[in-house]
């Protein structure tokens, strides 16, 4: 009999993929597109997933749970995930230009630590942070 070698981390310290629930693909791919800044084809977009192009290694895809008859979405009140900012007031300025609800002010810690959040159109909080 052969024994089973145990891997002594069998889950990894990385994030390839951050998932964010929501109710409607294309108006969810729309809305990231439009704060993100760049162009989508909406006929490429087809359920259950699209992914958000990102910079860096973490990805992420925006999910409607099409085949997943059970889901029920139910937005977290924290934020799941945060977007780097260089300019805090710059972006700040940005989202609600784009009429996007603020649910929590600009906070600052020090002179370059900064940070607010927002809500996207299905009530996912989100955080922009100069971290």
């Amino acid at each position: 009999m052969h024994e089973k070698q145990v891997n002594s981390r069998p889950i990894q310290s990385g994030i390839p993929t951050i998932f964010v629930h929501v109710r409607d693909l294309k108006k969810s791919v729309t809305w990231y597109s439009r704060l993100l800044g760049f162009s989508v084809d909406l006929n490429k977009v087809e359920s259950p997933v699209y992914n958000i192009p990102i910079q860096g290694s973490t990805g992420l895809t925006l999910d409607d749970h099409t085949f997943d008859n059970g889901f029920t979405h139910q937005p977290s009140p924290n934020p799941l995930f945060n977007f780097l900012v260089e300019d805090i007031d710059e972006a700040y300025q940005f989202v609600q230009s784009l009429g996007i609800p603020i649910v929590r002010e600009i906070e600052r810690i020090g002179e370059h630590f900064a940070w607010f959040n927002f809500k996207d159109p299905d009530g996912n909080v989100i955080m922009a942070c100069t971290c």
